[in-house]
């Protein structure tokens, strides 16, 4: 038998392609599970608050929703453009660890809103669509509470604009739909008004904007890194003064709504020395044109590329990387390794409504201690298609709740391409792995809930079932992010090197840290603080930094 000589060059060309996908790639991790098949409305933002109890919310204009309001109850909005009375939810509380959830009722339209926990931990939310765009909403993270609003809250309308905590416990509202300046939360003589930033008119791109929900971070000298469109300013926002003005992403691509990419402030570390350093990493997005283009009818291939730049560097230049697959609207939350997870997305069109095809089911876990060319790692995929209007936040236990996905302008679940996504699941990150068992570290104290100080020595007591390695301990500290449109707000994570690590008790050990020195490196309220060891976190407990 002759085996003809194309065929042996078609098998090389396979192997060679599949090993070469394997080595950029490595290999795929995570699993998956399916929470629950129908919350009843759709995960358009999430917020992760000191309870383990997640809020969620879409749009009070979607029509009815699959989740009744309880005992009766009836949201009466004469301003509403759909339902004027409307017996149904549009918000809901889920609680992970009993896996459960219950209807929360908004009485205006949140509809691509923004927000951020408060230091007492309470969720501020702010803005949204129609009569909701100047609402100031509050929800306290107590037993059987509900959204308490408050009218005309706000200075100005806030529609996809972005908040960020900031040091003094206030939180600043920057931007949204034809809105260039921002105004601060709460409000007092000094801070009643709007100020102008004009960053926002220079980034905004006729007919098509590219410059909403602005990925803003707070950086450690107290400034905020302000990216919008394919370029960036650190802005005192104390003074009104640009700071700095830092380079065009490489490509000048827009990487901001509607060209949807995402942004992490990646984790910071070395936080005693004199200067500490902070990078961001920009990831996907959709090229010039594709929104024009998609409402004809074209979609465009998304961005493959990530750009990353130290912004704390007297010269900083950006560094492209390229991921496994393009990618627009997807989201990237921080793992408590240090890793960042990204996750939903479409690897063709831009967001808005039915701009989206080829979805991305493959999450992919960015490790950014790697070289160049070795940081992506492509994991299992998911069954679920998350398009427009997906989200994802970290969970205490280190599991990633997903939801969410509409990309129609009112609830669709036959006939479409993407029907309306009801349905809850968790991504469960390699590290969960029984495999670990061994490795695990078990906070043993302090207690959750625990409150810590500015500059503490601070001795956190774990348990271990296996070996422990006293070089490969450290503990992270993260604030839960509010998630919406491929955005997680206030999102950051800092490492807390281990200065000693000594053996306690049979298999317990105690590993000495010091707190974050200013609310510059962690502005006050609730994080999640791990215990990891060789690379495995313990599961979370809940500290108020004071």
């Amino acid at each position: 038998m002759t085996t003809h000589p194309n065929l042996i060059l078609a098998f090389l060309f396979f192997f060679l392609f599949h090993f070469l996908l394997i080595s950029l790639t490595h290999a795929a991790g995570g699993k998956w599970l399916l929470l629950q098949q129908n919350i009843g409305i759709s995960a358009m933002h999430m917020q992760l608050l000191h309870n383990d109890r997640v809020v969620l919310f879409d749009r009070t204009d979607f029509g009815k929703s699959n989740l009744s309001l309880p005992e009766g109850q009836c949201r009466n909005d004469p301003n509403d453009t759909v339902l004027k009375v409307d017996c149904t939810a549009h918000s809901a509380e889920y609680d992970a660890p009993t896996n459960s959830f219950r209807p929360l009722m908004v009485q205006t339209d949140v509809w691509c809103s923004s927000g951020s926990v408060a230091q007492d931990g309470s969720l501020i939310q702010t803005g949204g669509f129609n009569d909701g765009e100047r609402r100031v909403r509050i929800f306290q993270s107590c037993t059987g509470c509900d959204w308490k609003e408050y009218d005309n809250g706000l200075a100005a309308r806030r529609w996809y604009a972005t908040n960020h905590i900031l040091p003094d416990g206030r939180q600043i509202i920057i931007g949204g739909r034809r809105q260039f300046n921002y105004e601060f939360y709460p409000k007092s003589e000094s801070s009643s008004n709007v100020h102008s930033l004009p960053f926002l008119v220079q980034t905004n791109d006729p007919k098509v904007e590219n410059n909403l929900y602005p990925f803003v971070f707070l950086n450690v000298d107290g400034n905020l890194f302000i990216f919008a469109n394919n370029r960036a300013i650190l802005f005192d926002y104390v003074k009104n003064v640009v700071v700095k003005t830092y380079p065009q992403m490489p490509g000048g691509e827009p990487r901001s709504y509607p060209s949807t990419g995402s942004a992490v402030l990646l984790p910071l570390k070395n936080l005693q020395a004199q200067f500490v350093e902070a990078e961001v990493l920009v990831c996907g997005g959709a090229p010039k044109g594709s929104y024009a283009k998609a409402v004809n009818g074209t979609f465009v291939e998304a961005l493959k590329t990530c750009g990353r730049i130290k912004i704390t560097d007297p010269n900083p230049q950006w560094v492209v990387e390229t991921m496994p697959q393009a990618r627009v609207m997807g989201d990237m939350t921080l793992l408590p390794d240090g890793t960042v997870l990204i996750i939903n997305g479409a690897a063709v069109g831009t967001a808005g409504w039915e701009f989206g095809r080829n979805p991305v089911l493959n999450p992919v876990i960015y490790r950014p201690e790697n070289a160049v060319g070795s940081r992506f790692e492509q994991q299992n995929p998911t069954t679920i298609p998350r398009m427009y209007h997906s989200t994802a936040v970290l969970l205490r236990d280190g599991r990633v709740l997903v939801g969410g996905s509409n990309p129609h302008i009112y609830y669709e679940f036959t006939n479409v391409l993407f029907p309306t996504e009801l349905r809850l699941e968790s991504f469960n990150p390699d590290y969960l792995d029984a495999k670990y068992v061994n490795l695990r570290p078990k906070i043993v104290a302090p207690q959750s809930q625990a409150k810590i100080n500015y500059g503490q020595k601070l001795a956190v007591r774990f348990s271990v079932a296996g070996t422990v390695a006293p070089n490969l301990v450290l503990v992270t500290m993260v604030a839960p992010s509010f998630t919406t449109h491929s955005f997680s707000m206030n999102q950051r994570l800092l490492v807390l090197a281990a200065e000693s690590v000594t053996n306690v008790a049979k298999s317990t050990y105690q590993v000495q840290v010091t707190t974050p020195g200013s609310g510059n490196l962690a502005p006050s309220g609730y994080y999640l603080l791990y215990v990891v060891h060789q690379q495995i976190p313990s599961e979370g407990i809940w500290v108020q930094i004071l």
